[in-house]
């Protein structure tokens, strides 16, 4: 029988076509990967000739990709992950450094298995993690005071290697309903620093909902005492919902409301090998699957 060569991928095209899936443009999966859009522009070309297909559509200055990008996808993620598992697992006992991550405390719940595996696989690495709002952990991002920040997107720090989508809801307390008065009594967190404020009241005001905030912290914890107690109704992600309160339906008669983006962003310029291992242990254990 006569013998077939295997055709084998190129894992750094492989890489870059994930990061431009990912960030919807070459420009924005240059700025992620610390190259330019020129390389970047190369790397997918190759790509498609290798695999005689295209993967991308341009959507004016974004790109999509394809139904034959989509179907590759998966198998790219796969084939990254194992080789990053690889690599970590015959690596992992000589690392070292250090590692900041900044994380809102409002999802501080997504870190404890992270960083337990962290600390097992790279014991010599000092990771300190610190909790602050969104906006204040990237400009310390920008200030070079933390190598990793987790984020919710805003209009004003777009970017970053997205980790999950989740839907906005509303929530009240499972024995009152404060969603029936009017005008609607809110507990949000402080206006120009949370998307979740705005993208609620931009719903109720679209709707021509009247509302009126009784209730203000940054707090999460104080968020879920004042809604818990029946005063008010605010708006959470799903995974945020404590088991004290109820996500409200339809029957609410309050609007829908849209998706927000959680995002893992890193410090320019070249990260420590360390960095780069926690930056796939979240991305790995953090995004949604497909």
């Amino acid at each position: 029988m006569a013998y077939t060569r295997a055709r084998t991928f190129d894992l750094d095209l492989l890489r870059t076509f994930a990061a431009v899936r990912e960030t919807g443009g070459f420009t924005a999966a240059a700025r992620q990967m610390n190259s330019t859009q020129s390389t970047v522009s190369m790397q997918i070309r190759r790509l498609e000739e290798q695999v005689g297909t295209t993967l991308f559509q341009r959507l004016g200055r974004s790109v999509q990709a394809t139904p034959d990008g989509e179907r590759l996808a998966p198998y790219a993620g796969q084939l990254l992950s194992l080789n990053d598992l690889a690599w970590n697992d015959l690596t992992s006992a000589e690392l070292s450094g250090r590692v900041r991550l900044g994380i809102p405390d409002d999802f501080a719940f997504y870190l404890p298995e992270v960083i337990r595996a962290f600390r097992e696989q790279y014991p010599a690495v000092d990771l300190q993690v610190t909790c602050d709002l969104s906006i204040t952990l990237m400009n310390r991002l920008a200030a070079d005071q933390l190598d990793l920040a987790i984020v919710t997107r805003h209009p004003r720090t777009p970017g970053g290697h997205l980790l999950r989508r989740e839907k906005l809801v509303w929530v009240a307390a499972p024995d009152h309903q404060p969603e029936r008065l009017d005008p609607l009594p809110l507990s949000l967190f402080p206006r120009d620093i949370c998307v979740f404020r705005e993208r609620a009241l931009d719903a109720l005001n679209e709707a021509g909902r009247p509302w009126q905030v009784i209730y203000t912290s940054m707090s999460l914890s104080g968020q879920q005492a004042i809604v818990g107690a029946g005063l008010a109704v605010t708006a959470l992600i799903p995974s945020m919902i404590s088991p004290q309160l109820r996500q409200l339906g339809e029957d609410s008669g309050l609007p829908d409301l849209p998706n927000v983006e959680i995002a893992l962003h890193r410090r320019s310029g070249r990260p420590s090998e360390a960095v780069k291992r926690l930056s796939e242990m979240v991305e790995t254990r953090l995004s949604m699957p497909a």
